[in-house]
């Protein structure tokens, strides 16, 4: 069974949920492409219309370090994502800044996707707003901001 697990609203990227023994290649294009490849463009894109000092604020997740069963394709998609952070920050012009959130389960998404992270203790969505503020208004570059710790 293939379940396509999509982020709060559908902003934060899809990507399918299987048993690796069942996946295909194909699988795996749509956290590649719609999750890891949706935010490198909005991060290339945007380098070139945001003023000096700009910010860019991109979305991992847990499981970027914490796989999950039927997780496969999200880990390494949600790691990716932190990997390009890190390396677009030491080549982002004019003083922009690049950073990555990675929340745990949201506890206002407990009844969609609790199943899925068994054990893990959610947090509220207000707690990850937090983080996207000192992202956003913060002066640290190439940061990932897990709100999990």
């Amino acid at each position: 069974m293939k379940i396509l697990l999509v982020g709060a609203s559908g902003v934060l990227g899809r990507a399918v949920a299987a048993v690796l023994a069942d996946m295909q290649s194909s699988d795996f294009d749509v956290g590649l492409q719609d999750k890891l490849l949706g935010q490198v463009r909005l991060a290339l894109r945007g380098q070139h219309v945001l003023r000096d000092h700009g910010s860019i604020t991109l979305t991992s997740g847990i499981v970027a370090e914490e796989p999950i069963r039927l997780g496969a394709n999200a880990t390494p998609v949600n790691a990716a994502v932190e990997g390009f952070v890190r390396a677009a920050a030491v080549e982002l012009p004019r003083r922009l800044r690049i950073n990555a959130i990675s929340p745990t389960l949201l506890t206002e998404s407990l009844p969609d996707y609790e199943p899925f992270f068994p054990g893990f203790e959610p947090v509220p969505a207000a707690r990850v707003a937090q983080a996207y503020v000192r992202s956003v208004e913060g002066v640290q570059t190439g940061r990932v901001y897990r709100v999990w710790q």
